[in-house]
């Protein structure tokens, strides 16, 4: 018996591999266009914004800023503790660069737009999900 939530496993593929899999290393990567250095996330096989095909993973520092929350009292997942915090944040080196995650490490009450927060990963079989707990000031 675990006391982690359970998860939906994401299928890994070549392009998402490195993103499922950085938090082995205690990285968060993405996709980066060798071309115009802009970022492809969710992972695609073509840039956003150039359309290159020459996109290799990237680790990026792992600090973010909320940009937007919501707290769930609703016990959907199993082993999920209500209430808990969905997030939508921004990556630092690029704001456009967003992911829905978790926030833990606080409560509810904590959390605020604008909140800085960094990656931490929660290992399940071979995928690290990355959520986010507050970054220290």
């Amino acid at each position: 018996m675990t006391d982690r939530p359970f998860r939906v496993l994401p299928k890994l593929t070549r392009q998402n591999e490195d993103f499922w899999t950085g938090g082995r290393e205690g990285e968060l990567r993405f996709l980066r266009c060798r071309a115009c250095r802009a970022f492809a996330h969710p992972p695609q096989p073509r840039c956003p914004a150039c359309l290159g095909t020459e996109l290799a993973p990237e680790a990026v520092c792992g600090r973010a800023r909320v940009a937007t929350f919501t707290v769930n009292h609703q016990a959907w997942i199993p082993g999920q503790d209500v209430p808990y915090v969905i997030a939508i944040v921004e990556i630092e080196e690029d704001p456009s660069v967003r992911l829905t995650t978790n926030l833990v490490g606080c409560s509810p009450e904590e959390v605020r737009i604008g909140m800085p927060v960094r990656v931490v990963f929660e290992e399940h079989e071979d995928v690290w999900i990355p959520l986010f707990e507050p970054a220290e000031a």
